[in-house]
């Protein structure tokens, strides 16, 4: 890497022309400019008089060395800028012995441009005027007074190289809210500091210092946006405080990096903010990181993810005589006072592309050993280091460390205080502080010991004492790749398939071409017939005047040259046919070659003309079947019900039918996908995804879908583009933070993984503060109740937190699915030998999972073998979402648990046991309602009955009053074949006021039991249930069966007809269909449905003997007698 040389190098400023200026005495004022920078005096320029128009002409140019091996630094440029102080010279009056000078404005360079490598800029800066100044008046149709300033250097001072590796940190400190009731402005007069330390220059600690807070009063609000000070003392003009184009914008809490960033703080933070007392700095340092630094800072935030940020107080008094007007700090150890430390957690810089962290961290009393414990430092900024803090000019500044210290030791923090006294409810503000362990930044650290020795500093924690700090970088520390680039990776993996072109050509074409000549033809015809003949002719001719009529039109044809002009026009179209639809281009190797297809060719064109003819004058007499369609949801639902009786054979019929009908809808595609994953077919599922990726690049569920299906087959660098393109492409999706985060846990990555996680509760906490802004503005009422309280919503590290009845495991990560798949085993053996302690259930309500559906037996009526599977698609063209349950309570989601809602709906099962392992040990999570029905249903796919019935028992103690509970212990005895438990539990569920998620296949297979058990009327009215619903042929045929075994001849018929409409490949359904023709004594049609029945292999052998019995009891109905 280049070296700047070791030579000092210049840097020129110089002002040329000041613009709308005037004075104390006049408008044409003698001034001139002083320039300083970093508290010197570089030089003032000659004194010039200002024009009548307001400008001057002062062509001053003044220097400064820049030497990085000592003088004025890179962190100087970075920190100070060069301050122009226009003065106005009035004339000596009498008795006077000097002129008298006059300020008249500040002016501010920011000489930041030549850290980014420039080595000139130019620039008009406003002159800032000082209070009283006549500049504060504008000149008639000016609006500010200023200066024009250029900034030079014979080089650039930073190569291509170090500014390429370097970074510029700027560290802004907004306030301390809800600071102690001790804090007074009146009284003895307090510097209020804060400080930190970070890498710079090397291997070099810098110390950044904020000085001088503003203590103020509550009863107002701190305005958003304002702007941000420079650090530097000795500012005369007030507007030359702000530094040009920097704010403080604010924002929503929940969007915060710090602690108190969830929606239970927002209360607290609201009266901290605006009723508490808070010390105010608005101040932003800067210190520029040289490559080296740069790797030290990143070093330092791998080693330890928290930093401590130290405040104190310490008194100002007056100075002895001689030094009115100043201040100064005495030299005693008592003095340092109230010393506090805030722990930030630096980790999310190293996340990709993150440059800035904004939040509230809480002040916890300074103890050497927590702070060690914590950030694993072992000196206090204060304490251990000595600053310039006797100099009162240097507020906020950055301060080179001293070989004394300035304070030995705090005497006050020997000190011991009682123990605080606990209600058992803690504050708003007392949360503990975190510990090494547990370093998210949304993740409350573990709790200080209450028996202190530092009894100042507790007050900070009494108080919920906390600070808003700012820290950003010029650029990311870990480069993101960019949206354009993952978009231009997913192309080279997927590339784009546009939708197919329909071709103009082709047999259909040529057919289509020819129906269009046979018509204009024929219209000829008709016309020369109305010419020759008129129209006045009717339907009653008789044969002879047709007859003669007909050979006068040939004649006409002939003698005029129509015929063949007609012959030529169909010329064509008959070549195209050949040509396209025999796919005759060569000559016929002998005469009856061509002869055979001279005759094929005839007919097919004969039988066209008369389908043309058809369609240009069609028979009024002739009646059109208008042909059933069913509808693309309609195939979703019998695909649905074909992969619950595990017929994935004609499951797979209906997919594909579905894609041939819209080869370009996505959804098919996803939807077959799903269906493949099902049945483990997962090289077929990703070329499924892959297609539907194809077709729509910025599909957020089809590039989940893609990364999952890449990580099953352990391509893992492609499963990282998926998920990022997802993110990149929508940031609010929870799930696809969680996938992300789950995937870099494979790899061992835990600051991503942390990263994404911590991404993922960010945006499911947005999205329940929408909902609940949403829900306030919906009904005017912002408060919750319960039992005379309110209830707050607790969102954690990973999402909302349970009830507290709800006991979580809590452990450090996951070992994989295997390791999962222990734990849960673990965990269901120890909580089974738990049961609840007053031996009631417990009435408790959670976000249920709608994708628990039912197994369907096999041809519905046919005993239910043992091996069954239950499927866990009902509809994966969307992402799955909860589906609210209200009753007792209701417990919101947390990440995981969204995740698995999402994976069980696509049938990705082989993922969810690492899920649920995560959704387990998370504090938030735990063994939950839902957590068992999901856990119930993947012991059912592996046809662990028992298994699954111990996880819905303990959640029918979690949730008595669930409908999906019960509803799955139905499909449980059901499956086992205990068909009077099931119907116990089916009627449970039908019972509850709110239905279960998937309510289908509950009633088919209620409406079966009771046809079982010959309660046809309940059957009946239990399908009827289904077929307003779900109509589909399963159900019609319920209807169909029970209608018939109640006489119901006639509406059998019509429930049967319909059934035969939506599936006609149903041998039950012809059955049925004979039985009632028979009964109704119409032979044709009980032949007919019988010869079906045989077709199409009934293997009910029950069904095919009653068949049998009723033939012979008529007499009639099969052929075969």
């Amino acid at each position: 890497m280049e070296q700047v040389p070791t030579g000092g190098r210049l840097v020129h400023i110089t002002v040329t022309d000041g613009y709308d200026l005037k004075g104390y005495k006049g408008d044409t004022p003698v001034t001139f400019v002083r320039a300083e920078f970093n508290q010197v005096t570089l030089g003032d320029s000659a004194k010039i008089t200002v024009s009548s128009e307001g400008t001057a002409k002062y062509n001053f140019t003044s220097s400064f060395e820049f030497n990085p091996e000592g003088g004025i630094t890179l962190n100087d440029l970075a920190h100070n800028p060069v301050f122009l102080t226009v003065t106005e010279v009035l004339q000596k009056e009498k008795k006077q012995k000097d002129e008298k000078n006059l300020i008249l404005g500040q002016a501010v360079v920011d000489l930041l441009p030549l850290l980014e490598g420039e080595s000139s800029f130019e620039m008009v800066v406003p002159l800032h005027p000082v209070q009283g100044s006549p500049l504060e008046t504008p000149r008639p149709g000016s609006k500010q007074c200023s200066l024009e300033v250029k900034v030079s250097v014979a080089e650039p001072l930073l190569t291509a190289a170090q500014v390429l590796g370097s970074n510029l940190l700027k560290v802004t400190l907004e306030g301390a809210y809800s600071v102690p009731e001790s804090f007074v402005p009146t009284g003895t007069q307090q510097n209020y500091m804060v400080g930190l330390q970070v890498p710079s220059l090397g291997e070099k600690d810098y110390p950044i210092l904020f000085k001088n807070g503003t203590l103020k009063l509550g009863g107002e609000r701190e305005t958003f946006p304002r702007p941000k000070k420079w650090p530097i003392p000795n500012i005369l003009a007030p507007g030359a405080n702000n530094i040009p184009d920097a704010y403080i914008v604010g924002g929503p809490y929940e969007e915060e990096e710090g602690e108190l960033n969830h929606p239970e703080d927002r209360e607290f933070r609201n009266q901290a903010e605006y009723t508490k007392k808070r010390i105010i700095w608005d101040l932003e340092s800067r210190c520029y990181l040289d490559p080296p630094a740069v790797v030290s800072f990143q070093k330092r935030i791998v080693d330890c993810w928290l930093w401590p940020v130290e405040m104190i107080r310490v008194p100002l008094v007056i100075a002895p005589k001689g030094k009115a007007g100043k201040t100064e700090k005495t030299d005693d150890e008592s003095q340092l006072s109230f010393h506090g430390v805030a722990y930030v957690n630096m980790l999310p810089l190293l996340y990709p592309g993150v440059k800035k962290i904004r939040g509230a961290f809480h002040i916890y009393p300074y103890l050497d050993s927590t702070v060690y414990e914590k950030t694993k430092l072992s000196f206090s900024l204060f304490r251990d280091t000595g600053h310039h803090l006797n100099q009162n000019n240097k507020v906020g500044g950055i301060n080179s460390p001293l070989t004394k210290p300035l304070v030995s030791k705090n005497l006050k923090e020997d000190k011991t205080v009682k123990e605080k006294d606990i209600d058992g409810k803690i504050k708003p503000g007392d949360v503990q502080a975190p510990s090494i362990k547990s370093q998210s930044s949304d993740t409350p650290l573990e709790g200080e010991p209450l028996l202190s020795h530092n009894a100042e500093g507790q007050q900070y924690f009494e108080a919920g004492t906390y600070i808003v700090l700012e820290i950003q970088l010029d650029k990311a520390l870990v480069p993101k790749r960019m949206p354009e680039e993952l978009a231009r990776r997913v192309k080279e993996m997927i590339p784009p398939r546009p939708p197919l072109i329909r071709w103009t050509g082709g047999a259909q074409k040529a057919v289509s071409d020819y129906h269009t000549q046979i018509k204009n033809i024929s219209k000829a015809i008709l016309d020369e017939y109305y010419r020759m003949f008129g129209k006045q002719v009717g339907n009653n001719i008789d044969s002879e005047t047709l007859e003669e009529q007909k050979c006068q039109l040939n004649y006409e044809f002939n003698s005029s040259g129509k015929y063949f002009a007609f012959k030529e026009q169909l010329k064509h179209a008959v070549v195209k046919i050949v040509r396209e639809k025999y796919l005759r281009t060569t000559s016929f190797e002998s005469q009856e070659e061509l002869q055979t297809f001279i005759s094929e060719l005839y007919v097919f064109l004969v039988d066209q003309m008369h389908v043309a003819l058809n369609e240009a004058m069609p028979d009024d007499v002739q009646s059109t079947v208008s042909a059933v369609h069913t509808s693309s949801e309609q195939l979703r639902l019998f695909a649905f019900e074909a992969e619950v009786n595990e017929n994935f054979e004609m499951a797979a019929v209906y997919y594909k039918e579905r894609l041939v009908r819209e080869p370009q809808n996505l959804h098919h595609w996803l939807d077959y996908g799903t269906f493949c994953l099902l049945t483990e077919d997962n090289i077929k599922a990703q070329e499924c995804f892959r297609k539907a990726l194809s077709l729509n690049e910025s599909h957020i569920q089809s590039l989940l879908l893609c990364g999952v299906l890449a990580v099953l087959m352990e391509n893992y660098e492609q499963a990282e583009i998926f998920f990022e393109d997802a993110t990149c492409l929508e940031p609010t999706n929870v799930v696809a933070w969680t996938l992300l985060g789950l995937y870099y846990e494979i790899q061992n990555n835990d600051i991503r993984m942390e990263m994404a996680f911590h991404e993922a509760v960010k945006q499911l906490q947005a999205r329940a503060v929408q909902t609940q802004v949403t829900k306030e503005k919906s009904t005017g009422n912002v408060e919750y109740a319960e039992e005379g309280g309110n209830i707050e919503s607790s969102l954690g590290p990973w999402g909302t937190i349970n009830d507290s009845s709800t006991a979580a495991v809590k452990a450090v990560g996951a070992g994989g699915a295997g390791a999962a798949l222990s734990i849960l085993d673990e965990f269901l053996e120890e909580s089974s030998k738990l049961p609840s302690e007053s031996g009631e259930p417990i009435l408790s309500t959670q976000f249920q999972d709608s994708s628990i559906d039912p197994k369907q037996s096999n041809l519905f009526f046919k005993e239910i073998p043992e091996k069954k599977e239950a499927p866990k698609c009902q509809d994966s063209s969307a992402i799955l979402q909860p589906a609210p349950y209200s009753g007792v309570s209701q417990t919101p989601t947390t990440i995981f648990m969204e995740t698995i809602r999402f994976l069980m709906k696509v049938n990705a099962v082989q993922y969810v046991h690492r899920v649920l392992a995560h959704e387990l040990l998370c504090p938030q999570g735990g063994p939950s309602c839902e957590y068992y029905l999901v856990l119930a249903q993947t012991h059912l796919l592996k046809k662990d009955f028992t298994k699954a019935e111990e996880c819905l028992q303990h959640a029918v103690r979690l949730d008595y009053l669930n409908p999906n509970v019960w509803g799955m212990k139905g499909h449980l005895y059901f499956l086992r074949g205990d068909h009077a438990e099931a119907k116990a539990c089916y009627e449970r569920t039908i019972s509850f006021v709110l239905d279960a998620s998937e309510m289908h296949f509950i009633f088919l297979r209620l409406g079966l039991i009771y046809l079982e058990e010959k309660e046809y009327e309940k059957a009946k009215r239990t399908y009827l249930q289904a077929c307003k619903r779900s109509p589909s042929c399963l159900t019609w045929l319920g209807v169909g069966i029970a209608c018939y075994r109640l006489e119901e001849l006639m509406e059998a018929e019509d429930a049967l007809s319909e059934a035969n409409v939506l599936n006609n490949y149903n041998a039950e359904v012809w059955a049925y269909l004979a039985l009632v023709c028979l009964k109704a004594g119409r032979q044709l049609e009980a032949e007919q449905a019988y010869k079906y029945t045989l077709k199409l292999k009934l293997k009910d052998e029950a069904l095919l003997a009653e068949i049998h019995t009723v033939q012979e009891m008529v007499g009639f109905g099969n052929p075969s007698f």
